[in-house]
């Protein structure tokens, strides 16, 4: 019999050249179509960053006479009229029964003797004991109404001023307008000690100042907003309209804090009508300015210079805010909760509060046994408090982070527009946001000059009047030198 053929020894049919044509192909047009794709992510990635991060945007065209008052009938009364800060007899016995309730209630004590809990219980009797004992609200009442204060109707808000005018000058002493801008915890009340640097004519100046200080829309004396919507550039418009309704034309601006982001938007929207930009906040806020910081970690000196140190290493930064800026959080999601806790309990008003200055002009404060409340007259802290719980606008005030998140793409907007006005930056010791120069530049293209100050924090013009004047007259100096 002839032998069987071997099953498993069948040759395999052989690959034509045809076959080979076929998964080659094949295997082109897969990595053809994978490509055009990632050429397509490319391409949108690149135009987003062109779109949303690099290019320049158009100015949004606003609604300059948004009615942000009550939707009624009554006639609003549109003088401008003197107004006279009141610490009322009824208050005060409403805050003494609160008191009382405190000193009896059981108190916790911090764990140990820094403030990296929070604000240090020993710390906060200091300020309750002065609160309660050493404060004299006849004393600080004729103090808070020793400048001249108005209220007028703006968009359906009274709106609350002092307007500070010089002692009569020489005639060759020019009187300039200048609107202050405070932030947030703060108020006018930042402003006292420094009004009279500003007003008073000093050697090497042939000019003084008017100065024009309101409360922002919400805070303190003026009044908040009956709807969604009263972000930062909405601010911006009725403190310009407020400008317009005294007769002040044509202006310089100080802003500090949310003041300066305020101010700012008033020299982009409105820059034929500011002559000059100072603040002791100088920031760009752009996603530009943030990316350029977070990639410029890998060369930081490169990108930063003298102010490396700083700025980086971003670790560092990144667990700071993480630990100090939870407030923003919380006020940027729930600010009306938060204010009925605060309204509710004066102390509790004051330590949130009082917290932001202490920890904000100098970070170390949160390891130093008094917090550094020692550095602070403690009547002139417990005035801006109880220009909050008197008007209990904490809520209102705590608002404006919410709408400032939920009008975020036009506050992002207007930050990649540059602002032609001519700009003086004030940089502090301890700030909390600290940027160089040429990113500054972005926003600001006409930055005359920036000082760096090797003293003072977050809020200097509370802090450093004499540091923050000298730099206000030196700024307008050069401003006035430009303009000629």
């Amino acid at each position: 019999m002839p032998p069987k053929k071997n099953e498993g020894s069948k040759k395999k049919p052989a690959v034509s050249e045809g076959d080979h044509e076929e998964i080659t192909v094949a295997e082109i047009l897969s990595k053809t179509i994978v490509g055009v794709i990632l050429l397509a992510l490319l391409y949108q990635f690149y135009v987003y960053i062109q779109v949303s991060i690099v290019a320049v945007p158009a100015l949004p065209k606003f609604d300059l006479n948004v009615w942000w008052g009550p939707n009624n009938t009554k006639v609003q009364d549109s003088s401008i009229r003197p107004y006279r800060i009141v610490l009322s007899d009824s208050m005060q016995e409403n805050l003494r029964r609160k008191f009382e309730a405190y000193r009896r209630a059981t108190r916790i004590k911090s764990l140990n003797e820094t403030s990296e809990y929070g604000i240090n219980s020993e710390v906060l009797g200091q300020i309750f004991a002065h609160w309660q004992f050493k404060y004299n609200y006849r004393e600080q009442s004729k103090y808070l109404n020793k400048y001249s204060h108005f209220k007028t109707n703006v968009q359906g808000l009274d709106i609350h001023f002092m307007r500070v005018t010089p002692q009569p000058t020489t005639e060759n002493v020019k009187v300039l307008p200048l609107l202050l801008l405070h932030g947030w915890p703060s108020s006018v009340r930042d402003f006292y000690d420094i009004i009279p640097l500003l007003t008073t004519p000093r050697s090497g100046h042939d000019f003084v100042f008017e100065v024009i200080a309101p409360s922002l829309p919400g805070f303190t004396y003026s009044q908040g907003a009956v709807r969604p919507g009263l972000t930062t550039y909405q601010m911006a418009i009725i403190i310009r309209n407020l400008m317009e309704k005294i007769g002040v034309k044509q202006f310089f601006i100080h802003g500090e804090d949310i003041g300066s982001t305020i101010g700012s938007h008033i020299a982009t929207i409105f820059p034929k009508q500011v002559l000059g930009f100072h603040t002791n906040t100088p920031v760009n806020l752009s996603k530009l300015a943030q990316l350029t910081l977070f990639f410029g970690a890998i060369f930081p000196t490169y990108t930063a210079g003298d102010l490396a140190d700083k700025i980086y290493p971003l670790n560092d930064k990144f667990n700071y805010f993480l630990e100090e800026f939870g407030y923003l959080h919380l006020q940027s999601t729930k600010p009306d909760t938060l204010g009925i806790a605060l309204q509710d309990s004066p102390l509790g008003l004051g330590a949130y509060i009082i917290e932001k200055y202490l920890l904000f002009t100098n970070p170390n404060n949160k390891i130093n046994q008094d917090g550094g409340l020692s550095t602070f007259d403690k009547s002139a802290l417990i005035d801006n408090v109880l220009m909050y719980w008197s008007t209990a606008s904490i809520t209102t005030s705590l608002r404006l982070y919410k709408e400032s998140i939920n009008n975020y793409d036009t506050e992002e907007s207007l930050a990649r527009i540059p602002t032609i006005v001519p700009t003086w930056g004030l940089r502090t010791k301890y700030d909390v946001i600290q940027q160089p120069d040429f990113i500054l530049r972005w926003k600001y293209p006409n930055l005359i000059g920036i000082t760096n100050l090797d003293v003072g924090g977050h809020y200097a013009t509370f802090e450093k009047p004499n540091e923050v004047a000298d730099d206000i007259f030196k700024a307008v100096k050069h401003f006035l030198t430009k303009t000629k």
